[in-house]
């Protein structure tokens, strides 16, 4: 049996996960975010190396670029018998279980495991993780002193000049991770079980599949599963559906008769889900309706999240604002209007961003956002920053007014979107085939989270590459705004045409 830290966390999670990976890797499915954690988790380790002054890297890199582990074992000896002070990369093998250490110094006679996470937070897995390592170098005959998680300080404000030891925090888990220490053989002994019975594991799917990580195999787990199912129905916890998919109540029909107490969402959700038809509650919509104003503008931000802070006075994983679309109406019967902004890459953003948002919006206009609780957010973190915008940005928060409202409190409901009230489902059961309101059509960013993540990018691209990403980003947010107004524009017809019927 050959076994990695990795390998052994997905063992430590479920069994069958574990069992998967090994034999039927290509049926993983895998979301854009995992890319996102790798780079992040790379970019974290490689500043903790720092910590704790001089240090030798065992690294090593074959031919291809990847880990040369007979090398980096070697290399690991040497520095050890010459007493390195500090290790990273540390590499150890005992009858096929294998770890690389993250940090690994000398102390007390022994060594102190050190394990660096890009995460805010201490997670369980993190604990198993130093546990593996710890039995695997104990087996190798290393003097454990100590184990350490180091991991991201929310905290800490950068003030324009990096500070490592601000940045991390060090947290003792000894005590956890010796309690632990105690269930690593029968894993262990799990494992060998799993892969000497030739045979796919039975295990049920429960929590386990989406704590602490997402299973990739999901979809194949429950292969078979209709659409939409119990999964999906929404304010339900994910203990309850799983509880409820094990007992055989799957589709969303079968749980209407399973028993339990549904709420009127719930109800409407299912009895929705085999209709092609919507539910409109007229009265509803237009009371939402009679709130907005002329002029009526449609605001949508896009932002990003950088685990080791650039900008002064950011904390990390802060929420920066780098781009904003704005589509307006100034009048009734109006024609529509397009304002845009999208940040140099290079520099802090948000004082460009936050001035252009007050010269394109005037005080008092009325402003649709879709869950506008995240714009509204942004908007009061620049006035804190600007004392000189305060005033009008804080104009244009109070003004803000929440598109998913009428959606929320389900004044309108098609089974299309699948107990899901966000615009990314809202749009397409609303206007289903409209190829201009299509995400799928759009070429580079397509979400959220890849605008987070290429807008970064952009300094470091060649001029013609910098410009098509910029292209993407801006064709991206303009759709956000704009599908907001195609579905404020739906909800102001079925006004009108329950009025007019009622006339």
């Amino acid at each position: 049996m050959y076994l990695s830290k990795s390998e052994y966390c997905e063992l430590w999670q479920c069994v069958k996960l574990f069992w998967l990976s090994k034999f039927k890797p290509e049926l993983a499915r895998y979301d854009g975010s995992a890319d996102k954690r790798f780079s992040t988790g790379t970019e974290v380790g490689e500043l903790a190396k720092g910590l704790f002054g001089a240090f030798s890297d065992a690294t090593v890199l074959d031919g291809d670029g990847k880990p040369d582990i007979a090398a980096m074992l070697e290399k690991t000896g040497a520095l050890l018998s010459a007493e390195t002070e500090n290790i990273c990369e540390a590499a150890f093998s005992f009858d096929g279980l294998y770890c690389a250490v993250d940090i690994l110094r000398k102390q007390d006679g022994g060594y102190a495991v050190y394990e660096v996470k890009s995460s805010t937070h201490l997670n369980y897995i993190y604990i198993a993780d130093v546990a593996y390592q710890a039995y695997v170098l104990a087996k190798c005959g290393v003097k454990i002193t100590g184990t350490y998680l180091v991991n991201i300080d929310s905290s800490y404000v950068f003030d324009g000049t990096l500070d490592i030891h601000k940045l991390f925090k060090i947290t003792d888990i000894g005590a956890q991770v010796r309690e632990e220490l105690q269930n690593v053989d029968g894993n262990l002994a799990a494992a060998r079980r799993a892969l000497s019975a030739g045979a796919e594991p039975i295990v049920t799917v429960g929590t386990h599949c989406t704590s602490p990580y997402a299973c990739p195999f999901f979809g194949y787990c429950t292969a078979g599963l209709t659409s939409p199912s119990v999964f999906d129905l929404y304010g339900m916890a994910a203990k309850d559906k799983f509880e409820l998919y094990n007992a055989g109540f799957r589709s969303l029909d079968s749980v209407a008769a399973c028993g339990r107490s549904l709420n009127a969402k719930q109800r409407r959700q299912i009895e929705y889900s085999s209709r092609t038809d919507a539910y409109a509650d007229a009265d509803g919509i237009a009371s939402f309706l009679d709130k907005l104003s002329y002029p009526l503008y449609f605001l949508d931000f896009e932002t990003m999240q950088l685990a080791v802070p650039e900008f002064a006075g950011t904390s990390p994983y802060a929420q920066i604002p780098f781009q904003y679309s704005l589509h307006f109406i100034e009048r009734v019967d109006g024609e529509l209007n397009h304002k845009e902004f999208l940040a140099d890459a290079v520099g802090d953003p948000r004082r460009a961003l936050a001035a252009r948002l007050c010269e394109d919006i005037p005080v008092g206009a009325c402003v649709l956002a879709y869950n506008k609780s995240f714009e509204c957010a942004r908007i009061r973190e620049l006035a804190r920053m600007f004392d000189d915008l305060a005033p009008h940005l804080l104009g244009i928060e109070k003004n803000i007014v929440d598109l998913i409202e009428p959606f929320r409190n389900g004044w309108y409901y098609t089974g299309a979107m699948g107990g899901s009230f966000s615009i990314k489902s809202v749009l397409p059961a609303m206007f289903p085939g409209e190829p201009e309101l299509d995400y799928g059509n759009l070429t580079g960013v397509h979400n959220g989270a890849e605008a987070m993540s290429v807008f970064p990018t952009i300094k470091n691209l060649p001029p013609d590459e910098a410009l098509a990403v910029r292209a993407s980003l801006l064709r991206y947010c303009a759709l956000d705004t704009y599908a907001m107004v195609a579905v404020w524009r739906k909800l102001k017809s079925i006004a009108e045409n329950n009025r007019s019927t009622a006339a």
